[in-house]
């Protein structure tokens, strides 16, 4: 049975679209204040608006976590704005895929940035202010492509895979402060990760994928619901979500 977030102070990067966005419409249904980052301010103004028409509460705040000071800004002032963090929701991420051999090596640099800083910059942040309070929850959104590597996603594979053991360490060092850590992994979803690669590379996503009904955003923001709705002596530690069809 799925406990509401009443009084619970939810943050999330990456909420201007797709699983963020979802995650964000799930967690202030479920009657807690969300705190929104990411880069597009439209965007996430108008997300703003839609919870808070739908009697929800929210607040946006602009940043680029790939960047350190700006990750910590939108943790302090979301701890300032409501005088707790009991979840952070780490899921910006850029998935930029094609082979090695002749890739744009600014790709590389990009998706390490954020998927890799940009988690470990807001966990960081993040880490003291539930420290102090003795709770809290990281929530970290990987991938099935942080368990299964592909030709042609190498470096993606890297983040991922990456962000998967800083979780598992992570859970093994503050476990018994009572600060609970998830790792979720998203099979393939329907968001606007494909369209940000090179039109070639779209081409070939879509073709893999071609026989493959994607989950929607609302299908991982449920399973972000679940785990972080939990009893605190119950902590759900990793969730794999594939479409149906979906192989590898």
């Amino acid at each position: 049975m799925v406990q509401t977030l009443d009084g619970k102070v939810v943050a999330i990067t990456g909420a201007s679209s797709g699983i963020g966005e979802a995650v964000a419409l799930a967690c202030a249904a479920a009657g807690a204040t969300v705190s929104l980052a990411a880069r597009r301010s439209h965007r996430l103004d108008a997300l703003v608006e839609r919870i808070e028409g739908e009697g929800g509460k929210a607040v946006a705040m602009v940043a680029d976590v790939s960047e350190e000071e700006q990750a910590q800004r939108f943790v302090a002032g979301t701890h300032e704005e409501f005088g707790r963090l009991d979840v952070l929701v780490n899921n910006a991420g850029v998935m930029l895929l094609g082979p090695v051999v002749g890739a744009p090596t600014e790709e590389w640099r990009r998706m390490i940035a954020v998927n890799v800083f940009g988690v470990l910059y807001c966990t960081h942040a993040a880490l003291p202010l539930m420290l102090e309070q003795k709770s809290g929850h990281i929530v970290n959104i990987s991938s099935v492509a942080g368990r299964v590597a592909s030709a042609g996603a190498g470096v993606y594979n890297l983040t991922k895979f990456g962000v998967g053991a800083f979780s598992e360490s992570l859970r093994q060092e503050v476990t018994a402060a009572g600060v609970r850590v998830t790792l979720i992994e998203p099979g393939a979803v329907a968001t606007e990760l494909v369209e940000q690669n090179r039109e070639e590379i779209q081409a070939v996503i879509r073709e893999r994928f071609a026989d493959t009904t994607r989950l929607e955003a609302q299908d991982i923001a449920a399973g972000v619901l679940y785990a972080i709705s939990q009893p605190e002596n119950v902590s759900v530690n990793e969730l794999l979500i594939r479409p149906t069809s979906q192989q590898r």
